[in-house]
């Protein structure tokens, strides 16, 4: 603990985490995202949503640790071939949810399993995630107390953490709103179908 303060001050780091909770707390693509899939699929499945999307974004921390996501960063068209394969794969998902056939069991094991894939799968193809990082992080990082990639690793690790906890909360509150009307489940797809391609056009023109 010593060597995590001597890292990062105290005082640094609750006020890193207090703005970070607060941007967490705004919906953005994530929240939007774990909101369609607990919408269809109910509070387990946007739960685990939200969990899948927060494995995405450790994997950007990963990518701006090892200064990956600087080099994408610096290419524009590296940027929009990310953007546009997020954008695809998003229209993709919204196209399924469309003519999802309502009378399929939905809510279960399977469906799960494939929130926690697609989760993953649209923030680490969301660009929007790996610039986020890098401006955003740096900002309580200082040479001086140590290794920079180290102070990225653990804030990266504690934003992740704070964000997945609360955008798998906003899953499984969907998710439960979803239930009550189970008996609508065509009806649900569709608002999901809908909420999927709005983030789709969200990424591909924001």
């Amino acid at each position: 603990m010593d060597a995590l303060f001597d890292l990062i001050p105290l005082a640094d780091l609750l006020a890193f985490l207090a703005a970070g909770i607060v941007l967490n707390l705004t919906p953005g693509a994530d929240v939007i995202f774990a909101t369609a899939c607990g919408v269809a699929g109910g509070p387990r499945v946007g739960a685990v949503a939200g969990l899948g999307v927060g494995f995405g974004g450790l994997f950007h921390v990963g990518l701006a640790v090892l200064g990956v996501s600087a080099l994408i960063a610096a290419h524009p068209s590296a940027l929009m071939a990310l953007k546009l394969a997020g954008a695809g794969y998003l229209l993709w998902l919204a196209w399924g949810s469309w003519r999802a056939d309502p009378g399929r069991e939905g809510r279960g094991e399977m469906r799960a399993g494939l929130a926690l894939w697609r989760g993953f799968v649209t923030n680490a193809l969301n660009p929007k995630v790996a610039l986020f990082v890098l401006a955003f992080l740096p900002q309580f990082t200082d040479p001086a107390r140590g290794p920079v990639w180290a102070q990225i690793a653990v804030l990266g690790a504690l934003f992740t953490l704070t964000g997945t906890a609360i955008t798998c909360g906003y899953g499984a509150l969907a998710g439960f709103a979803g239930q009550r009307l189970a008996g609508r489940m065509g009806l649900m797809n569709k608002v999901a179908a809908v909420m999927l391609l709005a983030l789709a056009l969200r990424m591909a023109w924001g």
